[in-house]
């Protein structure tokens, strides 16, 4: 077995970049098909969630493996592989497995213990079949990872520990509360009709939510979900479909707004929020957090702007406390060329006494030097981008007291369907992955979380054993194939030289012939199915093709012939 994944998560990476690599449903379909087309990679499968992005392959080695894996994963999620290896994570052989059960089981999820997870496995798998990239080791492994999922669910309070994304979204929003008072009558817009859309509009029906009006691209399956909200006997709630030109004006009548598109771009951007919201809060819209005036910067001491040489106009950067005169303040701004000639003049150049007396205690440890190196990593940045973005000090927010919320926005988009400028517009309460990946950080988990890691264990143990075991069977099959073939051999010669023997005696020496060659071969090859099923027991297979001269042609036919068998079953 030589089972490999590299990915990242939420675990591994923040949300903006998971975000930036976050693969669509065209793009998963030709990673997979790249991956198995790759050197050493023999089959594949992508396992894409909002929160995580996983590349699965069966390698021939390791090394090249992980180096191939992680230039097509950067290549198809459009972040550069550089930036991209810092937050990616390897997994091999029995890891790689134990990874997946632990996927399978919650344990891994941003909300530990949410089952839906195990409906995206499922999803991973039937795109890898249907694309032919899924051979005997990927079914095995991700159906396998399928009943460990269920077992977990099954057989623990694995629930208890966390609920869905959705559910845990909706409780953020109603800021501790309970969920169905607070959605109790509302109105509310789901945009898209996914898995996940589609499960937030059933979580609201059930909690209670008056009207759901769903939105999406295709209109028939807006239809859709809205005609099995209907139809639910699970409880009572109105609900109509739209077309996606008619979400600003729906977005005008919401109370709760949830998100999960494939867009690439946002869906709601902040001015049709603010727009939207505009009169439900008895006063126009504003940023709630807006800074407060910025007092005006004092003149520059006399003498300042007369450094020798300097191309910086130092008189409108003394107000920024914190910074030497010579570091990153004075630089905000500036286009490369002139950045250039700013950082020769620091390296050149001497700080006037006066001016050291004038900085402030922070400002005192910074030196010259200092500052000159600072400079010269902006000088190349500049570069690159043409200019240095202004990098100021946060400057005091103003104490506005926010309203209550008139618009609730639950983001579950990777990458966001909904502006973040959205969190500074009063009446709004917004959340996105990012806010729920800060706000499960500190979640209790369940005493049932070790119970599933105990299963885990176990189930990886037992693959591993079923995997060398089915190792070896080529093999042994092989080896009695041989065994058939010299006994027929040698009744035939028998049958040539003895041409009286009736046909009640040749069946006797031929059954007495079979007995002992079973007999001779049963114990040895049940001992080295045991022994090839523990760690480490590879080698058994190579042994038993050497001991008796087997042809490995031969047993790679045999091979081959279990995995068209295998490819037949499918997940349920």
């Amino acid at each position: 077995m030589s089972l490999l994944v590299v990915g990242l998560s939420h675990r591994s990476a923040p949300v903006s970049v998971l975000e930036r690599a976050s693969l669509n449903a065209d793009t998963q379909v030709k990673l997979s098909q790249d991956t198995v087309a790759a050197e050493p990679a023999t089959e594949a499968a992508v396992l894409a969630t909002c929160n995580r992005i996983e590349l699965y392959a069966d390698v021939d080695k390791f090394h090249a493996g992980v180096a191939e894996l992680s230039t097509l994963l950067a290549q198809h999620s459009g972040v550069g592989l550089e930036e991209l290896t810092p937050y990616l994570y390897v997994h091999y052989e029995d890891r790689a497995v134990h990874h997946l059960f632990s996927v399978a089981c919650g344990l891994d999820s941003m909300v530990v213990g949410e089952g839906q997870i195990i409906a995206q496995i499922k999803d991973s798998l039937a795109r890898a079949q249907e694309l032919h990239s899924a051979g005997k080791l990927i079914n095995d492994l991700f159906q396998q990872s399928l009943r460990v999922g269920k077992r977990a669910h099954f057989e623990t309070g694995i629930d208890r520990a966390g609920q869905s994304l959705v559910t845990f979204g909706l409780e953020q929003l109603a800021a501790g509360g309970d969920v169905q008072d607070w959605a109790g009558g509302k109105k509310a817009l789901v945009i898209g009709a996914g898995s996940m859309s589609s499960l937030a509009a059933a979580t609201l029906a059930r909690a209670g939510v008056r009207e759901i009006v769903v939105a999406n691209r295709t209109f028939e399956r807006a239809e859709r979900l809205a005609q099995i909200l209907t139809e639910a006997d699970d409880h009572a709630v109105t609900a109509r479909a739209v077309r996606m030109d008619a979400v600003p004006h729906e977005l005008t009548r919401a109370d709760v707004v949830v998100s999960c598109t494939g867009a690439t771009g946002l869906v709601l951007t902040a001015e049709a929020i603010g727009q939207a919201v505009e009169g439900r809060v008895g006063a126009p819209v504003a940023d709630a957090s807006a800074p407060a005036p910025k007092p005006a910067a004092p003149q520059a001491p006399a003498g300042t702007a007369a450094e020798d040489g300097c191309p910086v106009d130092l008189a409108a950067v003394q107000g920024a406390t914190g910074f030497s005169v010579m570091g990153e303040a004075a630089v905000a701004g500036m286009d490369a060329a002139t950045l250039e000639q700013h950082a020769a003049w620091v390296a050149g150049a001497t700080v006037d006494r006066r001016e050291s007396a004038r900085r402030t205690a922070e400002t005192e440890a910074r030196t010259p030097e200092d500052d000159a190196e600072l400079i010269g990593a902006l000088a190349a940045t500049a570069a690159a981008i043409g200019r240095v973005p202004e990098h100021r000090k946060p400057e005091p927010v103003a104490q506005i007291p926010r309203p209550a919320p008139a618009l609730y926005l639950l983001d579950l988009a990777m990458p966001r369907d909904i502006d973040a400028a959205a969190h500074r517009l009063a009446g709004v309460r917004l959340v996105d992955i990012e806010s729920l990946a800060e706000a499960s950080a500190d979640a209790p988990m369940a005493a049932d979380v070790d119970q599933v890691r105990r299963i885990v264990s176990d189930e990886v143990a037992a693959f591993g054993a079923a995997q060398r075991a089915a190792h070896i069977t080529p093999t042994v099959v092989a080896l009695r194939t041989m065994a058939a073939d010299v006994v027929a051999g040698e009744i035939a010669r028998l049958d040539g030289r003895l041409p009286d023997l009736d046909e009640r005696q040749r069946g006797e020496i031929r059954q007495a012939v079979h007995r002992v060659v079973d007999k001779l071969l049963h114990a040895p090859t049940v001992r080295v199915k045991q022994l090839a099923a523990e760690p480490g027991g590879a080698g058994y297979a190579d042994a038993l093709r050497t001991l008796f001269d087997l042809d490995p042609e031969t047993v790679a036919s045999v091979s081959r012939a279990g995995n068209s068998t295998d490819e037949k079953d499918r997940p349920a």
